[in-house]
């Protein structure tokens, strides 16, 4: 067991990626974890198979339903009284130039704004007003550099612009909530080596193209954010919340 074994720990989008190598850190550092997953139960089932049985709960929920961000909360603080930290990580990629069709636009637009933006902000509520009865907890957003600078490919304004509203609801709770012990933190990561970023560089030229833009000349690994997820579920370093805590390797500097 690690430095979580008291933390009850809710990682929405857990079975790829982010949420993936996020998931599989905390439960080696001793967290109960609640996994949402969407449509990858398999996925899910690799994230959490080294963690014991009775310190993990896979949740199916569709962030495209509205009504799944409520029932994806009680049914995670049923488990075990009450959840400590929520990981806001669940997101998708959806692709649409603005020269594309109205059909095509509209789909990547209102699902982007629904799973990265609507989602996350419900069940983020959820999360605050469960804080407010129980003396505090943390939220960590994972966002992403597009939401400061813009998508580097132009089709994914409805990305982007999804990532800066829940960025800005973010940073709204930690200066609303700081008092009451409710502490939330966002992270913002460059280019990692996950699916959807390997599908996107593809549209862009290539992963080689993408690489020789970087100053590092490599991709952020999903577990580097893991590692920082972990760091912030500590609940140590509370001056921290309201941080944007950017992970690009020095690519975007501000």
């Amino acid at each position: 067991m690690g430095t979580l074994t008291e933390k009850v720990i809710l990682v929405t989008g857990s079975s790829k990626g982010i949420g993936c190598a996020t998931t599989e850190l905390l439960g080696r550092e001793g967290a109960y974890l609640v996994a949402q997953y969407g449509t990858d139960h398999d996925g899910a089932l690799t994230a959490t198979k080294d963690i014991p049985e009775d310190r993990k709960l896979l949740i199916h929920a569709d962030f495209n339903d509205p009504s799944a961000p409520k029932r994806l909360w009680n049914e995670a603080v049923n488990w075990k009284g009450r959840i400590d930290v929520l990981v806001a990580n669940a997101a998708i990629m959806p692709e649409a130039a603005f020269s594309d069709s109205d059909e095509a636009w509209e789909a990547a637009w209102y699902s982007a704004i629904q799973v990265n933006t609507t989602a996350p902000a419900f069940l983020i509520r959820e999360a605050v007003n469960h804080f407010l009865t129980r003396g505090g907890g943390d939220i960590i957003g994972i966002s992403s550099w597009a939401a400061q600078r813009g998508a580097g490919n132009m089709k994914l304004g409805a990305y982007s612009a999804s990532k800066a509203g829940i960025a800005a609801l973010v940073k709204t709770i930690a200066r609303a909530y700081g008092k009451d012990g409710i502490y939330a933190y966002l992270i913002s990561p460059g280019v990692v080596r996950t699916g959807m970023s390997i599908a996107s560089a593809i549209t862009q030229g290539g992963e080689e193209k993408i690489t020789a833009s970087l100053a590092m000349g490599e991709w952020v690994p999903p577990s580097d954010i893991g590692e920082m997820v972990a760091f912030l579920a500590t609940g140590k370093q509370k001056h921290l919340s309201g941080s944007t805590l950017d992970i690009n390797g020095a690519t975007y500097i501000r």
